[in-house]
């Protein structure tokens, strides 16, 4: 078993401006994969290319692996899946491993560039190269998953519990404008395209291309200005950095049965989370199909229409984020979250049921941009407080196999039931069962006894220990 190292803290103060700064820059930097990639562009864009790649082949079967076949339709989200297999293999093992070392910012650094590559890559996406393309987004997934892992866990270094709430709601706040202001002008330059003598097409490359350069540049700024802190366990004699990482890997979840509650929790986060991950990385392929290809509107209006609701979310976003962090103050984190989620229930209904203009869409993006920090940020905040120490990136990476654009549950479910139905709005309300499952655990769980054994305070306790 290996040994904690003596905490190196006080060499690096904790709630310190700066590298506060620098932490949230990163979520403004990485904010453009998730808008203008993920949520606006990159699943409508991918598909249509599918779809123009076998026309006239008399089938839309893109890849056809035996048990399992690939249509133009399930391509994207087929690929958003694969990536998240990888995540779901690689990234509690990076966790783990990231324990053992002081180079937490050199791996968040890694990457952080390898996805911005990967992402400037999708310029290159036709109907020649649309498979590479989706290649190239698999590894863009997987490596914004890897960082986030690291990425998170410096919020317990950075910050004491009574700090936590408010920083977490800070980073995404501080996200939503990131990506918005990408979005804003992808939104230009797609919807006046032809004006300026693009193509609709090559706009839409240029602006996936434009969001691995935002990724990379403001990136690498925001990374920095973090600072390593010493190795929380060091490796025992005699053994490697890989085979004592998966030991450790095993110990976190071995350390999960003496922790029954942030168990719980973090099966209640896996379950509702993965459901918002999936209508933020589906809605775009939803909504264009229901409100413009099944009304025989044209795609072109689409795209427009997408960035704009995407681009108005973000920026809603931002008030909601930390809104909600001011509702946690009053009714408290796990209520706040619960509070959010019933709304999403709601959003998931509508979509079914009601959805059937434009104008609605807009109404229906409003909801979705209120609740939409508050749940993310507020449950990072409240497993931050539910991790042992010495453990933080470890736990963290079972964490993330959930976090932001690493949903696998949700994507697969969508994919086969759009495959066997060809109903979109069939496959929406499926994901219904992700939000029901997660609220009655989240309920079920003493978050208070969860704090409390993993040997931290709630915020109120750590505000009267630091006053």
């Amino acid at each position: 078993m290996a040994d904690l190292v003596p905490s190196t803290a006080s060499a690096h103060p904790v709630n310190d401006r700066r590298e506060i700064a620098g932490w949230r820059l990163y979520d403004w930097a990485n904010s453009g994969f998730t808008t203008t990639v993920i949520a606006a562009l990159f699943g409508p864009f991918l598909e249509a290319l599918a779809v123009k790649a076998v026309e006239g082949t008399g089938s839309n079967i893109v890849l056809n692996l035996g048990i399992y076949t690939v249509t133009a339709e399930s391509l994207y989200p087929d690929a958003v899946s694969l990536s998240v297999l990888l995540q779901f293999l690689f990234l509690p093992l990076l966790g783990a491993l990231a324990d053992y070392t002081n180079i937490k910012k050199q791996l968040l650094m890694f990457f952080c560039l390898l996805g911005a590559a990967a992402t400037t890559m999708l310029f290159i996406a036709t109907p020649a190269t649309y498979l590479f393309a989706a290649l190239a987004f698999v590894v863009a997934n997987l490596s914004f998953g890897a960082s986030i892992v690291f990425y998170n866990a410096f919020l317990n270094e950075i910050t004491t519990e009574d700090m936590r709430d408010k920083v977490s709601s800070q980073g995404f706040a501080f996200g939503y404008i990131g990506g918005g202001v990408l979005l804003a002008i992808n939104l230009a330059l797609v919807t006046f395209a032809e004006q300026i003598g693009l193509t609709t097409a090559l706009a839409v490359r240029i602006s996936l291309a434009s969001a691995g350069l935002w990724w990379g540049i403001f990136g690498y700024f925001g990374i920095k200005r973090l600072k390593n802190r010493a190795a929380s366990r060091k490796v025992p004699e005699g053994q490697h950095y890989l085979t004592v990482s998966m030991r450790e890997l095993w110990t976190t979840f071995r350390e999960l049965k003496r922790l029954p509650q942030t168990l719980r929790f973090l099966i209640a986060y896996l379950l509702y989370n993965d459901g918002i991950q999936t209508v933020i990385g589906m809605s775009a392929v939803f909504l264009s199909n229901e409100l413009f290809k099944a009304k025989g509107l044209p795609e072109d209006d689409s795209q427009s229409f997408l960035l704009g609701l995407v681009l108005m979310i973000q920026f809603v976003a931002f008030g909601g984020a930390l809104g909600f962090e001011r509702v946690s103050r009053k009714v408290g984190t796990k209520t706040a979250i619960l509070i959010s989620l019933f709304i999403w229930t709601g959003v998931i209904v509508y979509a079914y049921a009601l959805l059937d203009s434009v104008l609605q869409a807009w109404f229906m993006g409003a909801a979705i941009a209120l609740v939409l920090g508050g749940s993310q940020s507020l449950s990072r905040a409240l497993f931050s407080r539910m991790i042992p120490h010495g453990r933080e990136a470890g736990f963290y990476g079972i964490y993330e196999i959930s976090e932001r654009g690493t949903s696998w549950i949700g994507p697969f479910i969508f994919a086969r039931v759009v495959a066997e139905t060809g109903s979109y709005r069939q496959a929406i309300l499926s994901l219904i069962v992700l939000f029901v499952g997660g609220i009655v655990i989240l309920f079920l769980t003493n978050t208070t006894k969860a704090i409390h054994d993993a040997g931290n305070q709630l915020p109120e306790e750590a505000a009267a220990t630091h006053s």
